[in-house]
């Protein structure tokens, strides 16, 4: 009965938590952002020139330089990513996305190390990968270099 009462505790301030991360500021700033994102013409022109040339760039690269529109699709992608991520809502909305990361890997490494020191959290961000032997392959499936 007890671990199930401790169980119950657990999983309400795992709520409360995540109550708070949603009313948090970062949190209103990058739904702002992303509505920001959504609703602008201009941007989602941008945003659908790039896609529709990245298509094109994946076909291209099937075959690499042999492709007869190498040259061409290669800039042409280039020149729409520069001007997708040079615009003001994007860049905005890249900021306010790493603002929230950084957020959620502080509040899991917090997390982690309450439990135990041992623990290693995979945030993929240098300056919290670097207290624990873990390079931030544990949770990709890709080669991790925990012991």
């Amino acid at each position: 009965m007890l671990a199930t009462l401790e169980r119950l505790e657990i999983l309400d301030q795992a709520e409360q938590l995540s109550s708070m991360i949603l009313q948090s500021d970062v949190v209103e700033y990058y739904l702002s952002c992303l509505n920001k994102l959504r609703t602008s013409k201009e941007t989602q022109q941008k945003i659908k020139a790039f896609t529709k040339e990245k298509e094109l760039y994946e076909e291209v690269q099937r075959f690499g330089r042999y492709h007869p529109d190498y040259q061409k699709v290669m800039r042409n992608i280039r020149e729409l990513k520069r001007d997708m991520d040079m615009d003001d809502n994007v860049a905005e909305f890249k900021r306010a996305e790493n603002d929230l990361q950084a957020l959620l890997d502080e509040v899991s490494v917090i997390i982690g190390k309450s439990v135990s020191e041992k623990i290693k959290v995979p945030t993929g961000n240098p300056f919290f990968d670097s207290s624990s032997s873990c390079g931030g392959g544990c949770g990709s499936g890709g080669s991790c270099g925990c012991s």
